[in-house]
């Protein structure tokens, strides 16, 4: 098969076509037939050499995957040949097959194509996991996102809104702000021109937000407690700031704050099995009848990865981008 190998850490055209096996389904897996595979903020740092998977995985990139099913392993119990699934991988969707756990496969929702199912699996589990199990938003809370215009803040925005929370993005242009209101943002914050602390002070009379989802780090950290209500939560999940933050720890005591955060890769396939099961019950019907979506961003193909990253790295795209295999 044609995959995208890391030929080496660096640059975006260090992604280099390579002929490499087509692997082999084993107990409880599938073999996935892949047609688009979502490009994600991880997939960038592992080809840096920064993120290396974890033991057992793919040393393709790749997060995930949609396609058909064409092989089955043993005691695979729901999928049958010629299925269409969308899946989250712990590597190796960067190809045109990939083998994946059969709990970490859902059906594609009814209407998408492989390139829209292919944009679902990464985000959507990111948000379910760190917005609504580990972050508990409850419907009438404020919820702030940063990232708004990203595959991860798009998601959330869009999740958070259905499930009765009010709530606010920051994003890095007025273009990118629009996005966020019209996927259902109350207020989006040019974070270049305004100071997201106090505008979501001023839009809740002072109290302040019950849960954030912080991608940045850094000197967003001290800024995220000042904006929290009290036992107020944050969550992080990646530090795109930096990972090193000068923050006045009393803010956390005095509000009686909860600070987290999570990575989801080297989680294992029952952790996730768990968040896919939630995701079909809950999730699966909004995206039925298209309530929500991902917002599609740009298309290449696999062996334009590099441009992939290229358009990520530059910052610019709003939602998804996506290879098309």
């Amino acid at each position: 098969m044609t995959a995208i190998a890391i030929s080496e850490p660096g640059g975006p055209l260090v992604l280099k076509p390579d002929r490499r096996p087509v692997p082999s389904p084993g107990l409880g897996e599938i073999l996935i037939r892949v047609r688009a595979a979502g490009v994600n903020r991880p997939d960038v740092l592992q080809r840096k050499g920064a993120y290396p998977p974890p033991p057992g995985a793919s040393d393709l990139p790749g997060l995930e995957a949609a396609g058909e099913v064409v092989a089955v392993g043993g005691n695979v119990a729901r999928w049958r040949i010629g299925d269409g699934v969308t899946a989250l991988t712990a590597g190796g969707a960067y190809a045109e097959y990939v083998v994946v756990h059969e709990t970490n496969a859902l059906p594609i929702p009814h209407g998408f194509t492989f390139t829209e199912a292919a944009a679902i699996p990464e985000t959507f589990f990111t948000v379910w996991h760190n917005v609504f199990q580990r972050g508990g938003l409850q419907a009438g809370e404020d919820f702030l996102v940063h990232g708004g215009s990203s595959g991860i803040g798009t998601v959330a925005i869009q999740l958070a809104s259905a499930f009765g929370a009010t709530v606010f993005a920051t994003a890095g242009t007025a273009d990118k702000c629009a996005a966020c209101v019209s996927l259902g943002a109350k207020r989006a914050i040019n974070y270049r021109e305004e100071d997201f602390v106090r505008v979501v002070k001023d839009e809740t009379n002072r109290k302040g937000v019950e849960l954030t989802l912080d991608m940045v780090g850094g000197d967003y950290v001290d800024r995220n407690y000042q904006a929290a209500a009290i036992e107020g939560r944050i969550v992080q999940i990646a530090t795109l700031g930096g990972v090193q933050a000068n923050a006045d720890i009393s803010r956390l005591m005095v509000k009686r704050l909860t600070h987290t955060g999570s990575t989801l890769r080297p989680r294992t396939i029952e952790f996730k099995a768990k968040i896919a099961a939630e995701l079909e019950a809950k999730v699966w019907p909004l995206l039925a009848t298209r309530k929500i979506a991902p917002v599609m961003d740009m298309i290449f193909p696999l062996k334009e990865a590099w441009r992939a990253h290229e358009r990520m790295e530059e910052g610019d795209h709003i939602g998804k981008i996506v290879l098309d295999i």
